[in-house]
């Protein structure tokens, strides 16, 4: 059996493909030759990709055919167990010539175990290249990939490719006998009726939730469909898409409605949640400190509370029987208040805790230290910067909100200076407007700091779109109006003859170290930019303050007095800060 899309297909060419499971191909040849000159040409002639599942006997498995752009893979009945690999190598084309393997290949080598993912890329009826990943060893409780490749044909190297599917497999073992890891990834259906770059994204939240994309489909409608989001008709001829790829989860791109839920859910016969439930999720999965879990805790109950639905009559009394009998309260009424008590108890304990942080702000603001906090895009590599900046160890991880927490840490600066930086939660686009409320504690770092350095991820196609994004949350924050300087992050992946937006912006590279003492420097003359006018009077008894004005800040003009000296001066925040603490000056 063929399976995909073969709609369209003749019918002789299909059965040319039949014949592909009764060949018997070189048990020790990675990658025969024979079957990759088969695959040439038929995608070439279909112009789709094509799929083959072949195992280390050199029998074929299963084929599939897709679109021009991607191919579901089939059901995986013949995998043998969950704590090894499959047995058998994914070997796909891509029409058009790109012999890269895609984050999606990536992510399904990884949940599903296979011995081997390789792309094969296609063009004008020849082979562009050939890539192979392998699962490595354990990183962050997962397993790492090595990537080979791209290689010419003709220049597989079939025998250190098929020692490497031994290797992967031996690390498979060992892991999986030190911590018995055992992984199955919910086989998800993306949707969408926004663009392209938004299901990419949704992509990359399900791959950080931990769920397997097995196909993405995008319907441009000038508004959703109040009761379906997609309309009944598209719902029903994606019900059978669920049927056939056996989806576990459809995940929408957009906030639903309990009603848009339900009726959704009952039309595709699978579960079904939207974009606000996914990063919730991913928010739960990460937070790591008291805070945070409780800031994850409110925004899911806030999220809950109206979508709560009635379960029927049969649910619409507590009890019965003498002295239980009159109105009482529904089910769904009790779950109500439940849910609101629990609202108020959170939302206490986090009053409590900001308390804490406010006193906290306070007594840095008294010490004189400069707060720059570092904003920017999910992913767009704050975590890494601040590390390099700081030499800190903040966990870094290549998933979309690694970080969830506030993180500080006292970085040095040129001309004797030195700050306090903030590692803020990421921003992205449809941020959920019930993490913004329970986040906003930890956010307010940004909105009270002296000075923000945004970072963008200038190798990202999209950098102009997600720093728009950063600016308006900034701006809903109410800490749109505060001293900036731009950092274009990622630059050492940049395609070049990337359009640098603004023209002022730092490039760096955390990873690489490239452009980060520019940053530093930049950082350091802003904050003493940030300098305004005051008129003192030192005490003599106090000539240290006088002569740190004099040593730190700028001073216009000077007169002594019978109470002390009066000095008319510029001191940026933080010296102005210190000398009114050390004057004792609330």
């Amino acid at each position: 059996m063929i399976h995909g899309n073969t709609l369209g297909i003749r019918q002789s060419v299909l059965d040319e493909l039949e014949k592909l499971y009764d060949a018997r191909f070189e048990r020790d040849q990675f990658l025969p030759d024979r079957l990759l000159s088969i695959l040439i040409r038929y995608t070439d002639q279909i112009n789709r990709e094509m799929l083959v599942y072949l195992d280390r006997n050199g029998e074929v498995l299963e084929i599939a055919i897709g679109s021009i752009g991607a191919v579901a893979l089939p059901e995986l009945h013949l995998r043998r167990n969950l704590d090894r690999l499959t047995g058998y190598r994914c070997i796909h084309t891509h029409p058009g010539g790109n012999a890269r393997l895609s984050d999606v290949d990536l992510q399904a080598l990884r949940l599903l175990r296979f011995d081997s993912m390789c792309a094969v890329g296609v063009q004008d009826a020849r082979c562009t290249g050939i890539s192979a990943a392998f699962l490595g060893e354990m990183e962050y409780d997962n397993f790492s990939i090595a990537v080979y490749g791209p290689v010419k044909p003709g220049r597989v190297p079939q025998q250190t490719w098929m020692r490497e599917i031994e290797l992967a497999e031996d690390r498979v073992r060992k892991a999986i006998e030190r911590g018995g890891i055992v992984e199955e990834a919910e086989k998800v259906m993306l949707i969408s009726t926004d663009s392209d770059d938004s299901l990419e994204e949704l992509a990359g939240l399900a791959e950080t939730a931990g769920a397997m994309v097995i196909t993405r489909v995008l319907q441009k409608r000038p508004r959703p469909d109040p009761a379906t989001y997609i309309g009944s008709g598209k719902a029903e001829e994606l019900s059978l898409d669920c049927q056939a790829l056996e989806i576990d989860l459809a995940i929408v791109d957009d906030e639903l409605t309990g009603a848009q839920q339900r009726n959704l859910e009952n039309a595709l016969g699978v579960r079904v949640i939207d974009r606000t439930t996914l990063i919730l999720d991913i928010f739960a999965q990460r937070a790591q400190s008291a805070e945070g879990k409780l800031q994850v805790e409110l925004a899911q109950m806030k999220y809950r509370l109206p979508r709560l639905t009635g379960q029927g009559t049969a649910m619409s009394r507590l009890g019965g029987g003498i002295g239980t009998r009159g109105p009482g309260e529904t089910r769904l009424e009790v779950d109500r208040r439940r849910i609101r008590k629990r609202i108020d108890d959170l939302e206490r304990e986090l009053k409590q805790i900001k308390q804490h942080r406010d006193l906290r702000r306070a007594r840095r603001e008294k010490q004189g230290q400069t707060t720059v906090a570092l904003v920017g895009y999910t992913n767009a590599g704050k975590s890494t910067l601040l590390n390099a900046l700081s030499g800190s160890d903040v966990f870094v991880e290549d998933k979309l909100f690694a970080t969830l927490d506030t993180v500080m840490r006292k970085v040095d600066l040129p001309e004797n200076r030195s700050c306090l930086m903030v590692d803020t939660v990421g921003f992205i686009r449809k941020l959920p407007h019930q993490l913004v409320q329970a986040f906003r504690s930890t956010l307010e770092e940004a909105v009270f700091a002296d000075l923000l350095v945004i970072v963008s991820d200038v190798s990202n196609p999209n950098y102009a779109q997600q720093r728009a994004t950063v600016l308006e949350v900034l701006d809903d924050l109410g800490a749109g109006d505060r001293p900036r300087i731009e950092a274009l992050n990622k630059a050492d992946a940049a395609p070049e003859g990337t359009a640098i937006d603004p023209p002022d912006a730092i490039l760096i590279s955390a990873r690489e170290g490239r452009g980060l003492e520019t940053l530093k420097t930049a950082i350091s003359r802003r904050i003493a930019s940030m300098r305004h006018r005051a008129e003192l009077t030192i005490p003599y008894a106090q000539g240290g303050v006088l002569s740190l004005i004099h040593s730190q800040g700028q001073v216009l003009s000077e007169r002594y007095e019978a109470d002390g000296t009066h000095v008319d001066c510029l001191l940026d925040a933080t010296l102005y800060r210190r000398v009114l603490a050390q004057l004792g000056i609330e």
